[in-house]
């Protein structure tokens, strides 16, 4: 069922903001199924589809994003799907289609075993993860994962548990000089060359080291200015990216900033902002190895597959940091092998997702 449910999946086109159809079709997949199915409003999005298990012993939130990035570049294969071995190439297939699939199948095999051979399980499927996570702060702030104990996310992570991620600040810095004539550049202050400076100095701003997620990181997305006539510009304005560890927070941030430009003797005016989002801030979270879940998690692994999972940390954000950090609860992360998310030719290994519903299966009846 898992290939077949993988093809359909990727057939659906869903980039981020248009994600109503393929959240129709999870809604119908499940409710055909008897399944208890209900949808939560996302304003500017696909539904979020949430369907219930009731068993026995802890709360499992099982995850997954529906909405992809567009496409981009050049396509050799079929980016609705196309099967080549054991490849399945299309859009979203390994981000993360191909995860949705995989718990998509565990959840309807997990309902039919009794109610006493299975833990408490909701089933989540959710939008804009692409953007700026609506969909999962949205089921956050409606209750509805109240009383979970583990969340367990479908991402592709070449089947490695992912074990927590760094976070993200997304900097604005302004600037503003003074217009003079650009033959006689001395007169004024250049805020393009000021900024430009400020920029090409970041990657020397000395990082917090953390153990597990190691270093932050710094870099330019967007840099702007630009003169009125033949005149030394005034205004320059650049986005910036800033990648967190546990330790670092938005006061530390901005005074590293202005440390900077104060040490490279910077002249004219600077304002450093957060940049404007409609969902808070994502910040890095870790679980630790010898947690229950991650115990029982390696256990199953190593009886399936002869060795414990490799264990890995994010170096970027995504949905996972909503749920490790402000539902507050341990945050597993574990997905097909593929390549090539974002790009071109992306495509997920079809016996890995095989393995992976296995997985996902075995993992979820030990609980109990």
């Amino acid at each position: 069922m898992e290939v077949e449910l993988l093809r359909e999946l990727v057939s659906i086109e869903s980039p981020t903001g248009k994600e109503g159809k393929i959240s129709a079709f999870i809604r119908d997949f499940l409710t055909e199924r008897g399944l208890e199915v209900e949808t939560l409003s996302v304003r500017g999005f696909g539904d979020d589809v949430i369907a219930y298990l009731p068993g026995k012993g802890p709360t499992v939130v099982l995850n997954g994003h529906m909405d992809t990035v567009r496409a981009s570049g050049d396509w050799s294969k079929n980016p609705l799907g196309e099967l080549d071995g054991d490849r399945f190439y299309g859009l979203g297939s390994a981000d993360m289609k191909a995860g949705l699939a995989a718990l998509l199948c565990a959840f309807v095999e997990l309902g039919e075993l009794p109610r006493k051979r299975r833990p408490n399980v909701i089933f989540t499927a959710v939008s804009d993860e692409e953007g700026y996570s609506s969909g999962a702060w949205g089921l956050i702030q409606s209750g509805k994962l109240k009383g979970a104990d583990l969340v367990l996310v479908a991402e592709p992570t070449n089947e490695s548990l992912m074990l927590g991620a760094r976070g993200r600040f997304v900097v604005k810095v302004g600037v503003e000089g003074k217009k003079a004539h650009a033959a006689r550049p001395d007169l004024g202050i250049n805020a393009v060359e000021e900024l430009g400076r400020l920029v090409g100095n970041l990657r020397g701003i000395r990082l917090k080291r953390h153990g597990k997620l190691g270093r932050g990181s710094y870099c330019t997305l967007h840099i702007e200015g630009s003169a009125d006539g033949l005149s030394v510009p005034d205004e320059a304005m650049a986005i910036i990216d800033r990648h967190i560890v546990p330790g670092e927070d938005w006061e530390k941030v901005r005074d590293e900033v202005l440390a900077l430009w104060g040490r490279l003797g910077l002249r004219g005016n600077v304002e450093i902002s957060r940049f404007e989002r409609p969902t808070p801030e994502m910040l890095p979270y870790t679980v630790r190895k010898n947690n229950r879940f991650v115990n029982t998690f390696r256990s199953v692994h190593r009886a399936l597959f002869g060795e414990d999972p490799r264990i890995i940390y994010g170096r970027s954000v995504g949905d996972f940091n909503y749920f490790g950090t402000y539902l507050g609860k341990p945050t597993l992360v574990y997905g097909p092998i593929g390549a090539n998310w974002h790009s071109a030719d992306e495509w997920v290994s079809i016996s890995s997702v095989r393995r992976v519903k296995r997985l996902y299966l075995e993992f979820l009846r030990a609980l109990v």
